[in-house]
């Protein structure tokens, strides 16, 4: 009895001296503890905050109240762009048309002699401007020259022979859907001249124009410019679209294959003819709703003028129809009614 009773005491002393030996390590682990949590932390931290920046960057920017009514904004090849809206772009394309009509009354009244120049890229949307700037124009004062492929006569006379003649009078406007420049471009890439007939006309083209200038005319130059994404986009719309597959010719198709050709013989065609008295402006043409505007807006700050708008008329009466006996309807050939018509009266 005596021998269990000393081995409890001595089990009860040692006890304490167990237990403080677990506290100690116990509180000199926990500093490390924290410190591994801190570090982990950190480490979580870090990945979110690069990811954060990555997002701010690529945020999609925010219109004002009175751009929200304008344009929306868009991704386009990877790019954030403001696209416009279609009723705001009608309503500007009006304003520009009363503006061309303005235009057109001054070029009538004082007998001005301009000419406008469309190059570019195929599929650029030149034709798109050409059709929004002549709809509201009067024909006889503005007219489109595109001419085709020149005749076995035709490639045996001077080079701008038969653009001569296309050039206006004086109160006339004339636009050229492509013109004396197809032998910098598409004659030159596709071999359609030599290069001595290339040579001669980098040489002479800025003489002629310096001539055309000094004779009165008013020349401006514009190239459409589209990115080649845009450009198979619209291939392929065109190629989709039975009422648009026309306007792809097969030279069009082979000009795919021929990007960089053409790319430098652009370069070189600018570097001889962008000249001080016929500058070459070029028209970011990736959005065609935004070239059109924009090419008819640098228009019409080309050539001062004034409004010469004709007055509000007002409209005589009709004679008295009375004498007047019509003939008999059935004495006529009218057009079939397939669409509309007059509704009968049912019983």
């Amino acid at each position: 009895m005596k021998k269990e009773t000393e081995s409890k005491s001595v089990a009860e002393k040692k006890e304490p001296v167990q237990d403080k030996g677990v506290g100690a390590k116990i509180k000199e682990k926990e500093p490390i503890r924290k410190k591994e949590q801190k570090e982990n932390k950190e480490q979580q931290k870090a990945p979110k905050a690069k990811k954060t920046k990555a997002v701010e960057k690529n945020k999609k920017p925010k219109l004002n109240k009175e751009e929200k009514k304008q344009y929306k904004i868009e991704n386009i090849n990877g790019a954030f762009v403001k696209k416009i809206k279609n009723k705001y772009y009608e309503q500007e394309l009006k304003k520009l048309q009363i503006e061309l009509v303005k235009l057109q009354e001054w070029v009538k009244n004082n007998g001005l002699k301009i000419v406008v120049i469309f190059e570019g890229r195929d599929a650029a949307g030149k034709g798109g401007v050409i059709k929004r700037i002549t709809e509201s124009l009067n024909p006889r004062i503005c007219r489109v020259e595109a001419l085709g492929t020149p005749t076995e006569k035709e490639k045996s006379q001077w080079y701008f022979q038969r653009y001569v003649p296309r050039l206006p009078s004086a109160g006339e406007i004339v636009l050229f859907d492509r013109s004396w420049y197809n032998r910098a471009g598409v004659e030159k890439v596709m071999g359609f001249c030599t290069d001595e007939e290339y040579r001669e006309f980098l040489r002479s083209c800025p003489e002629f124009e310096r001539m055309l200038v000094r004779s009165g005319i008013i020349l401006i130059k514009y190239w459409f410019s589209v990115s080649d994404e845009e450009q198979e986009r619209r291939f392929q719309a065109r190629l989709n679209d039975r009422t648009k597959r026309w306007k792809l010719s097969p030279m069009d198709l082979e000009s795919r294959r021929k990007w960089i050709e053409y790319s430098r013989a652009k370069d070189e065609m600018f570097a001889h003819t962008d000249i001080k008295q016929a500058p070459w402006y070029v028209v970011n043409a990736d959005i065609k709703k935004h070239a059109r505007l924009n090419c008819i807006s640098h228009f019409l700050k080309q050539i001062p003028y004034d409004d010469l708008t004709p007055e509000h008329i007002d409209l005589p009466p009709r004679e008295d129809s009375s004498a007047y006996v019509r003939p008999p309807i059935t004495d006529q050939s009218f057009v079939d009614e397939a669409y509309g018509g007059k509704i009968e009266e049912q019983h």
